[in-house]
């Protein structure tokens, strides 16, 4: 048993590293719901996102040195916020099916990234970059020097990322439950017939939660390829968009529940690569645990397809009137 929390702590920053993209897009997911609009466009954007932080942290990281990874997540975040405006415009102002606007913007992300790539570098994919993000949850600077040598190892190897991931979950959590515009957000959510008779200007807060879930989506999208390889691809999100969405309804809609969810998902992604670690759970190959998050995704969108957990109002059109 001792030899398995080993291997646990050891796992841990990579489960960390592999949840902070799903938990920052399944925010993001989750905000734009709360607002009445599916947003099943995640995919897409964390593409867009990725695309544009390897682009320019290639281009910057010879110029800007350790500034190229803020510019490349600024950029990531700027590309995957214009883009959420087509789903917004779709959406919001056409009263276009949902589903279809989304499912338009993923199609759309899988030809416009390897377009830009052959324009930009001549090939179906960025160029590599020499170094990513670098882990540690303190910067290496030499004032932290002492402090990296007593504290706990996974916390040296653990990416900024997750201090990111609760970055987001922290104001999420502040701006929903606390805030003035926060109860208004869900409000467009639940019934925005009640909203707008209170003087709410409901399409004006849909159209902020589908950029806010552009913006997380597309810097989820910066911190998978900056941590987890060396250049984007056609395959780098390989279906995290989707993941996110499951946590989503997963986690119930609620932060908290949210994080859990990734924690679930981003746990068992991890288990393919330690499973030769853990002798209990050798006899079942790596391809189970690799599947695993696909698995879990299925079922959970089984279990709460019945639930009334999701805003009453999303997914409809917003009628005035």
């Amino acid at each position: 048993m001792t030899g398995f929390f080993g291997v646990l702590g050891s796992m841990l920053p990579s489960i960390l590293m592999i949840v902070a993209p799903i938990f920052i897009a399944a925010i993001g997911g989750m905000i734009c719901e709360r607002s009445g609009v599916v947003n099943i466009a995640l995919e897409g954007l964390m593409a867009f996102g990725a695309m544009a932080a390897a682009s320019a942290h290639t281009l910057l990281e010879t110029r800007a040195g350790p500034f190229s990874i803020s510019a490349a997540l600024l950029a990531a975040a700027a590309v995957g916020g214009l883009f959420s405006l087509i789903h917004a415009f779709a959406s919001i102002t056409l009263k276009a099916d949902q589903v279809i606007s989304g499912t338009g913007i993923n199609l759309l992300a899988s030809g416009i990234t390897v377009f830009l790539c052959q324009i930009f570098f001549q090939q179906e994919r960025t160029a590599p970059f020499k170094l990513g993000m670098k882990p540690g949850l303190l910067p290496g600077w030499p004032v932290f020097r002492g402090l990296h040598q007593i504290l706990p190892r996974w916390v040296n190897e653990t990416y900024p990322t997750a201090l990111i991931a609760l970055a987001v979950l922290i104001l999420s959590w502040f701006v929903l439950y606390k805030r003035p515009w926060g109860l208004r957000l869900r409000s467009c959510g639940e019934h925005p017939q009640a909203a707008a008779s209170a003087g709410i200007n409901v399409i004006r807060i849909r159209y902020i939660a589908v950029i806010i879930s552009g913006v997380l989506a597309g810097l989820a999208g910066a911190c998978l390829v900056l941590t987890q390889t060396i250049q984007f691809t056609v395959n780098t999100i390989n279906g995290k968009g989707f993941i996110a969405l499951a946590a989503v309804s997963f986690g119930r809609w609620l932060p908290l529940g949210v994080l859990g969810s990734s924690l679930l998902f981003g746990t068992s992604a991890a288990l393919a690569v330690y499973i030769v670690n853990i002798s209990f759970l050798k006899f079942l190959p790596p391809e189970f645990f690799n599947a695993l998050p696909y698995i879990i995704t299925l079922v959970t969108l089984v279990i709460f397809s019945g639930k009334d957990y999701a805003p009453r109002a999303s997914g409809q059109p917003y009628e005035k009137g």
